[in-house]
């Protein structure tokens, strides 16, 4: 009898589900509303009844089921299996979700925080494959990151390990970064911080595509992205001033952790070589020759399928 696994992806607008085979495989897949704003006791509900349907719907039942696997978005106690804080879906605090999908479904659960998981799918079987050390970021509406290290996700001591996005890039106060503080690398370089260059750039006279491009007067990273695939130069030099800082970030992780490659997704992520070869060239500089000459910076493989795959992972990590 063949096994399979469950994984989750849990956003703050969409809960992403999929059966997941043992060779990384999704023989299936869905995706629910979140519903965030009816709080935890309702999420969770939702949840189980999304993993009913895939079971009814795949004649899967708890003996072919190994495990179920869920990546959330905030702050995760692996070993507990509590969800300790979502900071983007309101009252999800100090939640035992592991022990609560076990209870209904008789199933092994495990959690990690998103990333990690994404982390974990691209180690297996997406850019990563065949690497011992590796870091994957997302670049979005923050930076998040996932590292392995010698084979295996590293967590730290209270599972909070990887919060790439909250180096510090200045002595001084540099911007404000959503954690509270500042100086954060995400302050400097993320989606938001594309959109604030896009329109000082508008505002110091400078013409540019994509104020055409936003057409509702909404200005996006990804309506900033397809003006620089479009040749637009000011979108050109956003990504580049982009790129040079992600690389500058970067080149304290690389010198320090000594990684075989670093993989970069999320959707800031998808404006491609515009945004990857301002990292690469800046690193090259600025990281030390024998970690800058090991690194490769490379694309994510698994796009939106990396959360749930490296979350049906999570039993043997």
């Amino acid at each position: 009898m063949k096994k399979y696994r469950i994984g989750v992806d849990i956003g703050g607008t969409n809960i992403k589900i999929a059966l997941v085979d043992f060779d990384g495989k999704i023989a299936y897949s869905n995706t629910v509303p979140t519903r965030a704003e009816m709080g935890f006791e309702a999420g969770v509900a939702n949840i189980k009844q999304a993993i009913k349907d895939l079971m009814q719907e795949t004649n899967q039942n708890n003996k072919t089921i190994e495990a179920i696997g869920f990546g959330l978005p905030g702050q995760i106690d692996y070993k507990s299996g509590m969800v300790k804080n979502l900071p983007n879906i309101p009252g999800w605090i100090n939640i035992p979700l592991a022990k609560l999908i076990e209870d209904e479904f008789q199933i092994v659960t495990k959690l990690d925080n998103d990333v990690r998981c994404a982390a974990l799918g691209e180690l297996n079987f997406g850019a990563g494959k065949g690497c011992e050390n590796l870091i994957c970021i997302t670049i979005g509406t923050g930076i998040g990151s996932g590292i392995v290290l010698n084979g295996k996700l590293v967590r730290g001591a209270s599972n909070a390990a990887g919060e790439i996005g909250h180096i510090k890039l200045t002595l001084g106060h540099g911007p404000l970064c959503g954690c509270g503080d500042h100086g954060c690398f995400e302050a400097y370089a993320s989606g938001p911080s594309i959109v604030t260059m896009a329109k000082e750039y508008i505002s110091g006279g400078k013409s540019a595509k994509y104020k055409e491009m936003a057409t509702d007067g909404i200005i996006t990273p990804y309506i900033v992205a397809q003006a620089a695939l479009q040749g637009d130069a000011v979108s050109i030099q956003i990504f580049k001033q982009m790129g040079e800082i992600i690389g500058i970030g970067l080149s304290s992780v690389i010198n320090l952790l000594n990684p075989e490659k670093v993989i970069i997704g999320g959707g800031v992520a998808d404006a491609g070589d515009i945004l990857l070869e301002p990292i690469r060239k800046t690193i090259a500089m600025r990281a030390m020759p024998i970690q800058a000459e090991t690194v490769k910076i490379v694309p994510a493989q698994l796009a939106n399928t990396a959360g749930v795959i490296g979350a049906s992972l999570l039993i043997n990590s």
